[in-house]
């Protein structure tokens, strides 16, 4: 039996004693099912208070998936104390009362797929997320800034001092998220381990087969990261080097993270062609690990690809009939963000080779030749979204700005070149891998995916600061839930208000083991949300991104308040969130 189970089942009983002293229900059914509906207590004692905050007049949407109802919320410190039908609660008992008649109280949103790793060293008001509802951002797809050795940094620049001591410090996974809440966060951050972190702690840029010696260091440093509060794994399998690790590896970094109840995420790798048989790897991973599976951003990309919406989800639904605990998120768009260096084949960065090999004629003629021939079991993103729908979104040189907001076709077009090597271009000119938007998919498939059973939701964007922001990220980073909130609930009725918040809540808390937080019951964390359900919406669009969504009127984490009445404060309550495998203390830290 592994050491933290132990840790884990105190902190259930004293969990379950703390909801049933204050007269609570325990919202989980035996195994770990679905939450069970979060009744108010039948004691009405300690609805006397005291409470620093009193919500009252609202409608409660409780992230169970429970029909709304009537109540009212009372929260003292960091936690919620009290649930209780309208007008039952001590308002004399409170330092403050809040009426929220005609608004929408439920559980602060949890973003599984978040990309603000290291903005918010930088500036913690995470605008564009707590604008959004999100009080959670769970990050770590692909990579992750720490653990790090000589590998992973492949060397530091000297002249470059907090490069220098991150790479000294940072060789904790733990170390980035503590620094990120020391320095103030709105939010609270969390994070899954890269797994192309992993990979680069053995091989660096490798495209080799681990040994068995470097298998056994991966193993390692997962299993130090679930200790240090990783959620699990997070492999991006069409991205250099992550592309480059086999299913069996895979599976042996998966194992350890089935000893800490944490869960394998991924991005397939293949989300067009191939995504049938990108799915049997995942699926396979998680029966023979034993590890739950989560699929990020489930798409079908590609028009010619679109028709194979029927069998993705008759795969997965095949899976989990046979007991294997396979699930997905999602964002609610037609178009998908991430660099250029996408449309290029993964061999082209194997060993840091990028730039070289982009500049050498040789290769170059190879990478057209791969890029414009028929589809292979490598993502090829300016093939999806065709040169015209394949647009740039943020440089790094300055004379490149003025190509943001323009296709690779226009580009072309102004150039008098092929559009193969305007991309080959502009990356080694660039020198980054130069943010594009890819518009690939097909609404009528978004609006399906909505109303799966076990779909999540997750932005896949950062926490921008529109103040100074440049280049046109994608509109996801401002606008995910608003947009479901406002598009697909209020509008079309494609699915319910309950059904979006505990997509944005309660289910994705439930998925990755996040302790406490996810819904609105006594005794869990007061990360709340109040928003009026008749204007919430997204404002920020391709053309114009950097726009703050509208509708939330009041934004609590950890009781503390980040937006209060529609204008965002200077608070930083975040906290660093871990994960179930986490260990606290434990030698060596």
């Amino acid at each position: 039996m592994r050491r933290t189970l132990p840790v884990i089942l105190l902190s259930v009983v004293l969990l379950a004693l703390a909801l049933g002293a204050a007269g609570g229900t325990f919202p989980f059914q035996a195994g770990g099912a679905s939450p069970v509906a979060a009744a108010e207590s039948p004691d009405p004692e300690h609805w006397d208070g005291p409470f620093d905050l009193l919500l009252v007049g609202g409608r409660l949407v409780d992230g169970t998936g429970n029909a709304w109802r009537y109540a009212d919320v009372g929260i003292a410190g960091d936690r919620i104390t009290a649930v209780a039908p309208s007008g039952r609660l001590d308002r004399s008992r409170a330092l403050e009362v809040v009426d929220v008649s005609g608004l929408v109280v439920a559980p602060g949103f949890i973003d599984l797929n978040g990309q603000s790793d290291g903005m918010y060293m930088t500036d913690g008001s995470a605008l564009s997320k707590i604008f959004q509802g999100v009080t959670t951002e769970i990050m770590g797809e692909s990579n992750t800034p720490a653990p790090l050795n000589r590998n992973v940094t492949g060397g530091v620049d000297a002249s470059d001092t907090t490069a220098v001591r991150r790479a000294r410090e940072w060789v904790r996974f733990d170390a980035w998220l503590e620094e990120m809440e020391r320095g103030g966060v709105a939010l609270n951050v969390g994070s899954f381990l890269g797994g192309t972190t992993v990979r680069r702690w053995a091989l660096g840029m490798s495209e080799r087969t681990p040994t068995p010696a470097e298998v056994d260091s991966m193993r390692a440093v997962t299993r130090r990261s679930m200790e240090e509060g990783a959620f699990g794994v997070a492999t991006a399998l069409i991205y250099a080097p992550g592309a480059f690790a086999q299913t069996d590896e895979l599976v042996e970094v998966s194992r350890v993270v089935a000893e800490y109840g944490g869960v394998y995420i991924t991005h397939l790798r293949s989300e067009s062609y191939f995504i049938l048989e990108a799915l049997d790897e995942a699926i396979e991973i998680g029966e023979r690990s034993g590890v739950p599976v989560e699929i990020y951003h489930l798409k079908l990309a590609g028009v010619d690809n679109w028709g194979l919406t029927d069998q993705v989800v008759e795969k997965i639904e095949g899976a989990r009939a046979r007991g294997i605990d396979v699930s997905a998120g999602m964002y609610p768009y037609t178009a998908a963000s991430t660099g250029l260096t996408a449309c290029f084949p993964p061999w082209v960065q194997a060993d840091g080779n990028l730039y070289r090999n982009l500049a050498d004629p040789g290769a170059r003629a190879r990478i057209r030749a791969e890029m414009t021939g028929p589809p292979t079991r490598w993502e090829n993103w300016c093939r999806l979204a065709t040169p015209e729908g394949s647009r740039i979104a943020s440089v790094s040189n300055r004379d490149h700005m003025r190509w943001i907001g323009k296709s690779l076709a226009d580009v072309a077009q102004e150039r008098g070149v092929d559009w193969v090597d305007v991309a080959m271009d502009l990356v080694l000119a660039d020198r980054s891998r130069v943010g594009m938007i890819y518009f690939a998919m097909d609404e009528d498939n978004v609006r399906r995916k909505l109303t799966l059973p076990w779909m999540k939701f997750g932005t896949d964007g950062s926490g921008w600061n529109p103040r100074g922001a440049g280049g046109q990220p994608h509109p996801r980073a401002y606008g995910t839930y608003p947009r479901i909130l406002g598009q697909y609930v209020r509008e079309e009725g494609v699915i319910t208000l309950e059904d979006a918040v505990r997509k944005s809540s309660w289910a994705a808390a439930e998925r990755i083991g996040l302790a406490e937080r996810g819904l609105i019951v006594e005794g869990f964390y007061a990360d709340v949300v109040v928003f009026d359900p008749e204007t919430v919406a997204e404002r920020s669009t391709f053309e114009q991104p950097h726009q703050l969504a509208e509708g939330m009127v009041h934004v609590l984490v950890n009781g503390v308040g980040v937006i209060r009445s529609g204008e965002a404060t200077d608070a930083r309550p975040g906290r660093f969130v871990r994960g179930p495998g986490a260990v606290l203390p434990h030698p060596g830290r």
